[in-house]
């Protein structure tokens, strides 16, 4: 399967060749199952000790149903995905405008005397009495706990409990492949990515206090990531480094999904697959990923045709007219009625003209 993957992009064009020929998807399907009932043993039985030829029985169906459901789960990841980066926009854009108000508040006249006063409130009054007297400093130094005898013993301390064992990661291209975080992908000590075609994905796991936005500090150039927590007045690095390969800054994105991770969107600056995220770790064998490209990745000319096929599709269903059809009723209307034409004056009937899908070229 992986093998049959990586060769895909071979025969893009040559089934979409059939797809436009055969009008619609489930001809397109009659054609291929066609195929190998006529060239190949796919639908043979093997009922017999003698049997050369064939599958035993179930196995062709477990095969095409198993090849469905693959890319079904590949069509859902993709629905995931574009959900979350739509989420992740709308997010960010709430963000600034509240950032902006936030600004426009603080930057009013009304807001600074507001400031001003709530200031001068919180500044203590000095006591009526002056500074302490000799008794209430009396009355602190014996509230005090006294300071052990350096000559005095230390209690035992209590043995502090052991740290529990991280989880082992996992190691092997097969494990990371059943997880969403990490397909076509990898999990590393503080992060996983996992990849498509085009874009590039990568959860950076954060303690549950950071739940703002402000608490990260997030870099992002065409050869470097950085990702940061702000903690006590300081940074604390949580991944960074030069990336294996340039991006398009300008179509990459990040949010917070608060006590949970940094989700970083990466748009590639070239369509590859890639095999690590930093230079210098360790490296994925992507000879063991999906290299199949979801539909987001086709571009404008076979989307056109997908589109003209799908409306098509629809339009027989329905009994109407389908683009070809369309496409040469809008000819025949403009010479319908001009002068000469032995139709002028009646009304225009498409009905009169039977035109096969051969007979337009788009």
């Amino acid at each position: 399967m992986e093998a049959a993957a990586a060769l895909t992009d071979m025969y893009d064009q040559a089934l979409l060749g059939i797809l436009q020929h055969v009008g619609n998807v489930e001809e397109f399907l009659r054609v291929l199952f066609g195929f190998l009932y006529r060239k190949t043993d796919f639908y043979r039985l093997l009922l017999r000790p003698g049997d050369r030829l064939g599958f035993p029985p179930g196995a062709a169906q477990a095969m095409a149903l198993q090849a469905f459901k693959v890319f079904e789960r590949m069509a859902r990841q993709d629905d995931e995905k574009r959900r979350r980066e739509l989420e992740a926009k709308l997010r960010k854009k709430e963000e600034e405008e509240a950032a902006a108000a936030a600004e426009r508040v603080k930057a009013s006249p009304a807001a600074q005397e507001i400031e001003m006063e709530s200031t001068a409130e919180r500044v203590p009054a000095p006591d009526a009495g002056g500074a302490a007297g000799p008794r209430e400093l009396a009355a602190a130094q014996d509230a005090a706990p006294a300071a052990p005898s350096s000559a005095s013993a230390e209690p035992p301390r209590a043995a502090a409990p052991a740290e529990p064992r991280p989880a082992e990661l996992p190691t092997r291209q097969e494990q990371f492949q059943t997880n969403p975080d990490s397909y076509n992908g990898a999990v590393r000590e503080n992060y996983a990515w996992s990849q498509d075609y085009s874009d590039l994905e990568i959860k950076v796991p954060v303690p549950k206090h950071i739940v703002k936005g402000k608490q990260v500090a997030v870099d992002i150039s065409s050869g470097a990531i950085r990702v940061a927590v702000l903690e006590g007045g300081s940074q604390r690095v949580l991944m960074e480094g030069k990336l294996t390969h340039k991006i398009n800054t300008e179509s990459s994105l990040w949010s917070l999904e608060p006590g949970k991770c940094v989700l970083i969107n990466l748009n590639k600056g070239d369509e590859y697959w890639w095999n690590a995220i930093l230079e210098g770790e360790e490296q994925i064998d992507i000879d063991k990923i999906n290299k199949e490209r979801s539909m987001a990745t086709v571009d404008e000319e076979e989307h056109a045709v997908l589109d003209r096929l799908t409306f098509d599709y629809h339009q027989k269903l329905q009994g109407k007219p389908q683009s070809h059809e369309l496409k040469v009723h809008e000819m025949l209307k403009k010479g319908w009625d001009t002068e000469g034409s032995p139709f002028r004056g009646q009304k225009f009937d498409p009905a009169m003209f039977n035109i096969s899908p051969g007979a337009v070229q788009f």
